[in-house]
């Protein structure tokens, strides 16, 4: 880690004049700074005054769709978290002032863990962490969707009724806003959604991005010491969140955003986890195959965000180039999945 005053999007020299100001005290000496690779959406850096150590969160540079990337609201729901039995990490503070860095940000404490990213890491745990791993994945998961929002102070999070539909509009308003290429089945793959929408069971809060790489890891233990990015977070349909993490599990190993962790040796199989699930939290799974073509739908949108903000030169980091490649493959799962419910 080094002293990097050019970090882009991070003026250190800012941020200490206005920590110092709003929170006397917490910054003991100069601060240096990294950036943490592997985010396709929000920049995330490690800070350190050289005694203690913080993440830095804030929006991409540049073009942003509207809704996404709000650090207010992630701030919220992870601070709501702090006392409940899904990790997360302590919060310390929310700049709401653009003035600062440019965008609004938030700090939090740093949390001890490893985030899986490929196989060779996963492969090197053995068979039974990858197992343990695995399963407390899910565990993690069936414990937010089975917490009651009003418990922890987000009743009024979000709009839960109309959620599933609202979803399918919102990604296809998001991808018109990113839209800078024609891609095959995308608009077929919205059209079938919306004129199939099921009905939802029950109302959860939701991660709204749940996979194994967005979670910190013991690996020691082994256990899920945090979950991370939660800036798509709200309340809505618990499938949901489930089709997504069955979309990443089902990736083959040499997906490019998986890294092909969810293929190795232990890790459970989409079956045993979609079942582990449906036991942890009562939840009929029958109609699972929608919400997994949602998530390809979601995602190929996402990734044609990114996609838009790399041609735009906007987008900082390495492995940029190679995203828009995914969404063909994510398009024709989903339209794939809606088949199968026939």
């Amino acid at each position: 880690m080094s002293d990097a005053p050019e970090l882009p999007g991070l003026d250190l020299a800012a941020l200490t004049d206005y920590l110092d100001r709003v929170m006397p005290g917490l910054v003991a000496g100069p601060l240096r700074a990294e950036l943490i690779p592997g985010g396709r959406s929000n920049l995330t850096y490690r800070l350190t005054d050289g005694t203690h150590r913080w993440v830095l969160r804030r929006p991409p540079l540049g073009h942003v769709l509207a809704t996404a990337h709000d650090m207010a609201r992630e701030f919220r729901v992870i601070s709501a978290l702090s006392d409940t039995d899904v990790p997360v990490p302590h919060t310390v503070h929310l700049c709401a002032d653009e003035e600062v860095l440019g965008a609004p940000f938030y700090v939090m404490n740093e949390v001890t863990g490893e985030i899986l990213r490929d196989r060779i890491q996963a492969e090197a745990l053995g068979a039974d962490k990858c197992a343990a791993i695995g399963g407390e994945l899910i565990d993690v998961l069936a414990r937010l969707h089975t917490l009651d929002p009003a418990s922890v102070g987000l009743a009024d999070f979000g709009r839960p009724q109309g959620y599933l539909h609202r979803q399918v509009a919102r990604w296809q308003k998001q991808l018109q806003a990113s839209r800078s290429r024609e891609v095959a089945g995308i608009d077929d793959l919205h059209d079938q959604l919306a004129d199939s929408v099921p009905e939802t069971q029950r109302f959860s809060l939701l991660h709204g991005d749940y996979r194994l790489d967005n979670v910190l890891v013991d690996t020691a233990a082994p256990r899920i010491t945090a979950v991370l990015d939660w800036e798509m977070a709200t309340l809505g349909d618990p499938l949901a969140d489930l089709g997504l993490l069955v979309l990443y599990a089902g990736s083959h190993p040499e997906d490019p955003i998986t890294g092909g962790v969810t293929s190795v040796p232990g890790y459970p199989s989409v079956a045993q986890s979609v079942q582990r699930y449906a036991e942890r939290t009562g939840i009929d799974v029958s109609t699972l195959d929608w919400y997994v073509a949602l998530a390809g739908f979601k995602l190929a949108v996402v990734l044609e965000g990114i996609h838009y903000r790399f041609t735009q030169g906007k987008t900082v980091g390495a492995g940029f180039d190679r995203i828009g490649d995914a969404v063909p493959g994510l398009v024709q799962g989903g339209l794939a999945a809606l088949a199968s419910l026939r």
